[in-house]
């Protein structure tokens, strides 16, 4: 048995930008990732301009990278860009140590992340009748 493709997906074109080694844990990316997904780059640009979390400016570099990307790689019109996924994935944890009282230490963990933005272009519906 072989797959069936699908030819909506094929004709959708993502593009993707990857920024590897972030300073940040996910747990304090994702709640930022999640506020941008499905807005347009430039709203979601301007919102990011605003925060004020530190990571939000590698943010903000990651994004503008994916709309580079879409402008010349696949001549997208920069307007029509939404902001398809954002996500972040685990990667190495650097391991320090803090001296204690009576010769112990306690560990500080400086976590770095992946993070992922992926954009496409967003169609144009028509709208039927007077109310939709």
């Amino acid at each position: 048995m072989s797959k069936k493709k699908d030819k909506n997906i094929d004709s959708i074109k993502m593009v993707k930008s990857i920024n590897k080694n972030v300073r940040s844990s996910t747990r304090k990316l994702n709640p930022i990732l999640r506020s941008i997904v499905g807005k347009k780059v430039d709203i979601a640009l301007r919102d990011l301009t605003f925060s004020e979390k530190r990571i939000s400016k590698d943010i903000k570099k990651t994004i503008s990278s994916a709309i580079a990307n879409a402008e010349n790689n696949f001549q997208y019109d920069i307007d029509n860009l939404i902001i398809k996924e954002a996500y972040c994935g685990k990667q190495i944890i650097m391991k320090r140590f803090r001296a204690r009282a009576k010769g112990r230490a306690a560990p500080i963990m400086k976590p770095y992340s992946n993070l992922t933005i992926i954009l496409t272009e967003q169609k144009k519906m028509e709208k039927h009748g007077t109310k939709s």
